[in-house]
């Protein structure tokens, strides 16, 4: 799935690649960079191509971190999905931490995922990346765990989990660069908690006195 953002889907393999090493370049730069310092020429550079070819792509900077976090939404969806798959039971726990340990793994491996994750600053302050995540998280929960994707309250609660997770999953790797190991526990226990009657049926049932 291509991002709204681009103002050319590539038809050709060659293109394709072409604007994949522009957006390996946009994240190694962010890496070492940071996005305010993140230009379209030092892009082009690092990615060994023409300014021309990027703004073929791109009306600007901003319009090529919103492909990148929109790629890398693509790929976090299609880990979980897998991981997903692998389950041997709709069980609302695993699921959970599926969605959560893609995250934090994609954190400590994706290149630029630190700074640019599903949304750039823009989007992010707008809330718009967060509604994105959670629609597509709210589609995955209610395929795997048999549930209503129309249902409201699931709707406002994946939203809700999104916003709250990223906050603190984001605080955990601003304390240790590998993610603070107790806040990102701490995450993973608020979203079993806050979630588990929204998913309930789904939920594995403690034994009485268990």
């Amino acid at each position: 799935m291509h991002a709204p953002s681009l103002r050319r889907i590539p038809v050709q393999q060659r293109s394709a690649d072409r604007l994949e090493r522009i957006l390996d370049a946009c994240a190694a730069l962010l890496d070492e960079a940071g996005y305010d310092a993140l230009t379209t020429r030092a892009v082009a550079d690092r990615a060994e191509v023409p300014i021309g070819s990027v703004y073929r792509f791109f009306a600007g900077k901003q319009a090529m971190a919103e492909a990148l976090a929109h790629r890398n939404l693509d790929a976090y969806t299609g880990r979980v999905a897998g991981r997903l798959r692998d389950l041997p039971a709709p069980d609302g726990a695993a699921v959970l931490d599926a969605v959560l340990g893609e995250y934090v793994a994609m954190k400590r491996s994706v290149p630029g995922f630190t700074l640019i994750d599903f949304g750039t600053p823009e989007t992010s302050a707008s809330g718009s990346a967060d509604r994105e995540v959670a629609a597509r998280l709210r589609e995955l929960l209610a395929d795997r765990l048999g549930l209503d994707p129309g249902q409201p309250r699931l709707a406002v609660a994946c939203l809700a989990a999104v916003r709250a997770a990223d906050a603190l999953v984001g605080l955990a790797f601003r304390t240790d660069p590998a993610g603070d190991p107790e806040l990102i526990e701490e995450t993973r226990i608020m979203l079993h908690g806050y979630l588990a009657d929204v998913i309930e049926g789904a939920w594995p049932v403690e034994p009485a006195g268990g």
